[in-house]
C-alpha cells in the first residue's frame, strides 16, 4: 500500500539469482520441454496480476486440458516453475504464490494447470507442488483478505516473528519483538542514556 522498498543481502542475492531465470528473450529448450520465462499473469476473479518466473510447456497428445502454441507446433501443458533463493520452508508460503500464478494461467488458457514446481537455490532441487483444493482455497482466501486491507486503506499492525530479522523492511515497518514490548525496555532505550 506504502510502495516502500529496501534492499539488504538477501534481496540482493536473490536478484542475482534471478537475472537469468526473468530474461524473457532467453528460451530455453530442457529435454523435450520449452522453459518461457517472465510470462506476464493475471486474474480478475482473484484481482492479481505478476510476471511468472518460468512456465515450462510440457508435450502432450492430449487435445483436452492443453494449449496450441504459435512459436512451438504441438500440444502444450503449462508447468509454472518459481525460483526461491533459500530452502523449502515450514510454512505454505511458497505454494500459495505459485498456486496463485497457476489460477492466473488457468483463467488465461481457460485450461487446468494442476501442478508445478518451486526450485531452491541452497538445495540445487524442485518440489513438486501439486494445486490442491486446499490449496486455491488458501490463495483465494489470501487475494480477498489483500483487497479488504487495501479498500481499508489502513495497514495491520505488524507483530515480531523470527523471521522478521531477515526482511528488507524491518527498518521501514519495525515490528516491537516481544522483549521490547516493555515498558521499562521502551524507557531504557529511548529516554535514558546508558552511563559508560
Amino acid at each position: 500500500m506504502e510502495q516502500q522498498w529496501e534492499e539488504n543481502r538477501l534481496t540482493t542475492e536473490g536478484n542475482i539469482l534471478h537475472k537469468h531465470v526473468d530474461d524473457p528473450f532467453y528460451r530455453q529448450k530442457c529435454k523435450e520441454n520449452i522453459c518461457l520465462r517472465s510470462v506476464n499473469v493475471a486474474s480478475r476473479k482473484l484481482g492479481l496480476y505478476g510476471v511468472t518466473d518460468v512456465v515450462e510447456l510440457h508435450p502432450t497428445l492430449e487435445e483436452n486440458n492443453s494449449i496450441l502454441h504459435p512459436g512451438y507446433p504441438g500440444r502444450w501443458i503449462l508447468y509454472p516453475i518459481e525460483y526461491k533463493h533459500g530452502r523449502p520452508k515450514k510454512n505454505q508460503i511458497d505454494e500459495v504464490q505459485l498456486a496463485a500464478q497457476a489460477m492466473c494461467l488457468e483463467e488465461i488458457y481457460g485450461v487446468p494447470v494442476m501442478k508445478g514446481a518451486l526450485y531452491y537455490e541452497q538445495t540445487k532441487r524442485r518440489v513438486e507442488v501439486c494445486f490442491t483444493e486446499q490449496l486455491r482455497d488458501i490463495v483465494q482466501d489470501c487475494a480477498l483478505q489483500m483487497h479488504n486491507t487495501y479498500l481499508s486503506a489502513r495497514i495491520p499492525q505488524a507483530s515480531y516473528q523470527q523471521f522478521c530479522d531477515k526482511c528488507s523492511l524491518i527498518n521501514i515497518c519495525m515490528p516491537l519483538k516481544p522483549k521490547d514490548m516493555s515498558a521499562s525496555y521502551y524507557l531504557k532505550k529511548s529516554l535514558y542514556e546508558e552511563a559508560t
